[in-house]
């Protein structure tokens, strides 16, 4: 019996890039767009390779193209390194797997690299269906710490619990992952907020954007460990920007999440150096009168918008410099 497993995308509403600060943040999970992995018993543990992991290229160019922007591994790399935390996970907790064997697959439509949380989506959805597989059940909370370990200890990759957080629980979370609670237990606290609550939502993002993110922070984790105290005061400020925003959502002030969210992105232009390319994006999207910030390291903006009037210039005039426009739907 086959079994399926997903899990979506990810985008920052508020606090990004605080959270592996020790930081707060709101993120949401966005249905538009998936990683989707598929085990089936098999006689031999075989993981087949994806459609961006093949060597074989149309040209010099397509070659430097696709390792510009997946790198010179691909998504197999993930799906290995999820099995393998999952069998460390279940040895710790003296978890007897059955001696049976599978064949997994994967297959994404999150955009690579540009801020939508696809690598993660990946790790994630494949430890679902292992849970599945082999009738493990691993808490949210916990199965997001498994996808961070799986990135970070086994790929070196540098990222933080929050895509992970939000694309284990869905909808939409505030996390507060508070220095002395992460020392002592290694999670944050996580609250779910409903998200009906929030306003109309638009994400915009260039597929030419794509960046690998741990690239992106790297300088700014490098300021942060040397005590650079603007580094540190503005991801404090961008950090209480989420916390004032869930104030907004619980209490119905969701318009107060406007000036927020621009904050957020004014507050991040001071530590990080902004492209041009993704700077144009926010500028066209205020333009209109829409709020505007990264939706993770760049090549994605989210924001809030006022109707379809505003929704259709936003569509116009992203679209004038190559940027694509939805609808998020919050899984």
């Amino acid at each position: 019996m086959k079994i399926e497993a997903r899990a979506c995308a990810r985008a920052g509403l508020l606090g990004n890039p605080s959270d592996g600060y020790f930081g707060k943040t709101i993120s949401v999970a966005i249905q538009n767009f998936h990683a989707q992995v598929d085990l089936e018993p098999s006689s031999e543990l075989r993981i087949e390779p994806g459609p961006n992991d093949s060597n074989v290229f149309e040209s010099l160019r397509h070659l430097e193209e696709r390792v510009d922007l997946f790198g010179y591994y691909g998504g197999d790399r993930l799906v290995k390194a999820a099995v393998k935390r999952f069998c460390g996970l279940c040895r710790e907790r003296d978890i007897p797997l059955p001696d049976r064997n599978f064949a997994v697959s994967y297959a994404t439509s999150i955009p690579r690299q540009i801020g939508l949380a696809g690598s993660s989506a990946i790790v994630m959805a494949t430890l679902r269906g292992l849970m599945r597989f082999y009738a493990v059940d691993i808490p949210p909370a916990d199965l997001a710490q498994l996808t961070l370990d799986a990135e970070v200890t086994e790929l070196g990759i540098n990222a933080g619990l929050q895509d992970r957080v939000i694309q284990a629980y869905e909808g939409c979370v505030y996390m507060d992952f508070d220095a002395d609670q992460m020392q002592k237990i290694g999670k944050g606290r996580y609250e779910p907020l409903d998200p009906q609550l929030l306003p109309e939502i638009y994400l915009a993002y260039r597929t030419d954007l794509g960046k690998i993110s741990g690239q992106v922070l790297n300088t700014i984790r490098q300021r942060y460990d040397a005590g650079d105290l603007e580094v540190i005061d503005t991801l404090k400020q961008i950090a209480g920007l989420a916390e004032a925003g869930r104030r907004a959502i619980v209490r119905g002030r969701t318009a107060d999440l406007i000036g927020l969210m621009n904050d957020n992105f004014d507050l991040r232009c001071r530590i990080m150096e902004i492209s041009h390319d993704n700077v144009a994006m926010v500028r066209a999207a205020r333009g209109v009168g829409a709020s505007a910030k990264f939706a993770g390291s760049g090549g994605s903006i989210i924001g809030i918008y006022d109707g379809d009037r505003m929704f259709n210039a936003l569509v116009v005039e992203l679209g004038r410099i190559g940027a694509k426009v939805i609808k998020p739907q919050i899984a």
